[in-house]
């Protein structure tokens, strides 16, 4: 290619991200920087915290900058490059933009890997990237589940929940899913191996809190939160003494105009609960460690993690509202190359 199409953030969204926030431009291929080099990108990463760092407000991370490609972890190969530890045709994960070519200086996420260890370089997005090590890290260090525990997942049939379920069930546990129509509930049953799967679809807090207890009598030992909103609130009126919660996300609120917040938080001083909130890059120094066992869980076939990949950088957006819909059926993936 002898341009560069990248995907740009043009203003902040309000609510729900509409096309007009973004824009699709071309420009020349960039050179290496000095030291540096740059990454054509063959597959990019579409998460909910991407809706986060659209917003001018503090987080973990800084807001993308208006006019700045959409920020995204990538898998790619160094095109072009002005270091000797990043050769042409190296693969790499790191995190860049929504485009095709990347000019990056090393540190930071970049790193080699080695693509032979997966049968697609998108698995380092998913089984043997953020996904598989946030459900990896999540359960395993902040939720501390036990044998013959009840642990909850809600957005249970998404990329990260379906993973935490699954450990759930490697480690011992009781395994309660949520999520959004009777196809992803059949999903977590027949595919990922849950104990039990409630659709919160059409239900008020009181009746899905109600489901929660028929499922759980005896409380639930660990939630771990994706969703936030009405289900967290149904959640927290059934917690188990000393319950752990991780909050990991809460994609219901993320384009909400007005954050509700927790309701039922008295719950979490009644039951003297911990609620815990988990980022994955504070295990950085231990993916190694976390992505050989996922490997080693997925030889056995103990371990499933399905993909979502959309193809095109000029359907991005569409991807990405996937997201919001409930539409994806995996982890999220954009194949650009």
């Amino acid at each position: 290619m002898t341009m560069n199409r990248r995907y740009l953030l043009m203003r902040r969204p309000h609510g729900n991200p509409v096309p007009e926030d973004f824009s699709l431009v071309e420009e020349p291929v960039p050179a290496p920087p000095a030291g540096g080099f740059v990454v054509r990108n063959h597959y990019a990463s579409l998460d909910p915290a991407q809706r986060g760092w659209m917003d001018d407000a503090p987080s973990y991370m800084p807001p993308i900058p208006l006019g700045g490609p959409v920020r995204a972890t990538t898998v790619g190969q160094v095109h072009a490059s002005d270091n000797p530890d990043f050769k042409p045709g190296d693969w790499v994960l790191g995190m860049n933009g929504l485009e095709d070519y990347s000019p990056v200086m090393p540190g930071g996420f970049t790193a080699h890997i080695d693509i032979a260890l997966a049968d697609s370089p998108s698995k380092f997005l998913s089984a043997m990237g953020a996904v598989g090590l946030t459900g990896y890290f999540g359960l395993l260090e902040a939720g501390k589940p036990k044998a013959g525990e009840t642990l909850l997942v809600s957005g249970a049939a998404g990329a990260v929940g379906s993973v935490v379920g699954q450990i759930g069930k490697i480690v011992g546990c009781r395994v309660i899913g949520i999520a959004g129509g009777a196809g992803k509930c059949r999903r977590l049953i027949d595919d990922y191996g849950f104990d039990v799967a409630i659709d919160y679809k059409g239900k008020t807090v009181e009746q899905l809190a109600g489901e929660i207890r028929a499922a759980a009598p005896g409380g639930v030992d660990i939630i771990f939160e994706n969703v936030g909103g009405d289900v967290m609130d149904a959640e927290l009126l059934n917690l188990a003494k000393r319950a752990r919660i991780v909050l990991c996300g809460l994609i219901s609120e993320y384009n909400a105009p007005q954050k509700l917040g927790i309701r039922n938080l008295w719950q979490v001083l009644v039951q003297e609960a911990t609620i815990i909130g988990f980022l994955v890059m504070d295990y950085v120094p231990r993916f190694a460690e976390g992505g050989a066992q996922i490997a080693r869980w997925m030889a056995e076939g103990k371990l499933r993690i399905d993909e979502d990949v959309q193809v095109g950088l000029e359907n991005a957006y569409d991807a990405f509202m996937r997201l919001f819909a409930g539409a994806n059926t995996g982890k999220l993936v954009l194949k650009i190359a």
